[in-house]
């Protein structure tokens, strides 16, 4: 309960963070975030909708992929980061901190990326591209923040059209950069580890690690000092999944031995199915 409960203020906390990003360095200078934030600041610059509105429809279609693909834990999470995101865009002012239009890009970015970074930390994302980028990298080893990048050229090369300046349009891409090395430094996905499971619960275990996507080999292990034979469990996972993996171990066998160790290099076929 008290780990949920910190899930949830982390959410809001990060919530916080991005709203304040937004609305105190990019908005005022007419300055893009990354996926369908950037999406819903370019529809409000050149229309009549409100930015706030339009970040809570883009999001909609996302996360109704998201909870098909990754989890309803998760999505349920993203969406209160959403929510959050959306209300205070409300009641936060667009005042410009900085007048300088590169800090802003910078100190924009940052705040964003350590939002969206505290809310990955946690197991949820801030919606948008952050779940795209978390289905790709369930089947394709890159780094949450690079991928983001990535998906985000398009929306860069929107502004410097219709805006018709480049200097507008690369201290876009500037914030939106740092905001991917800020998810990268926070959320660290990309690195794997190895986890052994000592445990009497092998059946119960086996259960629902393998309606996960990576494979687990089973050991047999007898205890130096008891001589009682045990069965070990070993698989390769992220650290982003490594939070519902230490979730499913505990839930299932509270007394097993547990030792987690980080993976320099994966050979073979990582993801499984």
């Amino acid at each position: 309960m008290l780990k949920r409960i910190w899930s949830y203020l982390a959410i809001l906390f990060g919530g916080v963070v991005i709203a304040c990003g937004f609305n105190l360095f990019l908005i005022p200078h007419h300055l893009l975030s990354g996926g369908v934030s950037g999406l819903a600041m370019l529809i409000g610059y050149f229309s009549p909708f409100n930015i706030s509105v339009m970040y809570f429809v883009l999001n909609i279609p996302i996360l109704i992929a998201g909870w098909i693909q990754i989890g309803k834990k998760f999505i349920g999470l993203s969406v209160l980061s959403v929510v959050t995101v959306t209300v205070l865009l409300e009641f936060i002012p667009v005042k410009a901190v900085a007048s300088d239009m590169l800090l802003s890009s910078v100190f924009g970015g940052v705040l964003v990326g350590v939002g969206a970074g505290i809310s990955f930390r946690v197991g949820g994302s801030t919606g948008g591209f952050d779940i795209i980028g978390s289905i790709v990298t369930r089947y394709r080893d890159f780094p949450v923040g690079t991928v983001l990048v990535g998906m985000n050229a398009i929306v860069i090369l929107a502004v410097a059209y219709l805006e018709n300046d480049w200097n507008l349009a690369l201290a876009s891409m500037l914030s939106i950069y740092v905001t991917g090395r800020m998810i990268d430094l926070l959320h660290i996905n990309h690195i794997k580890v190895t986890v052994y499971i000592v445990t009497d619960q092998t059946d119960a275990l086996l259960e629902k690690l393998l309606k996960r996507p990576r494979g687990v080999t089973k050991i047999k292990t007898e205890g130096a000092f008891t001589h009682k034979e045990k069965d070990m469990l070993m698989t390769v996972t992220t650290r982003y999944e490594l939070a519902e993996l230490k979730t499913i171990i505990k839930e299932t066998d509270p007394q097993a031995f547990v030792n987690i160790v980080e993976t320099v290099a994966v050979m073979g076929q990582f993801r499984r199915g």
